[in-house]
């Protein structure tokens, strides 16, 4: 595991820890309900994931985009596919998800370091 991944896993799990702790009904069930948005459905899990990650470049949240980037590593999706994801991230979203990109590309070449 790289540097960035093992950053963000870390403080993504540390503050979950922190929130889920504080027991709000709500925000619990939000959490869950992310979770389960994800499982497979009519639309399996990669695809979902895939969806997930372009929307989450379009609305430019980094830690979505990381995410969602570690999410579509593990169910295996090529650098072609991914960079076709962010072609239609970038023509819905516009220039201002080039940024967003930059740094998925550097988060991606941290999980995929083979291509």
């Amino acid at each position: 595991m790289g540097k960035l991944q093992s950053e963000f896993d870390t403080y993504r799990s540390k503050m979950n820890d922190v929130i889920l702790s504080k027991n709000n009904l709500v925000i619990k069930r939000l959490f869950n309900l992310d979770t389960n948005t994800y499982a497979d459905g009519a639309l399996d899990a990669k695809t979902k994931e895939m969806l997930g990650l372009v929307a989450s470049m379009v609305l430019r949240c980094d830690d979505c985009i990381k995410y969602h980037l570690g999410k579509v590593h593990e169910l295996g999706t090529s650098t072609e596919q991914l960079y076709e994801l962010f072609a239609v991230a970038n023509i819905v979203g516009g220039s201002i998800v080039i940024p967003h990109t930059r740094r998925a590309a550097e988060y991606w070449e941290e999980l995929h370091p083979a291509d």
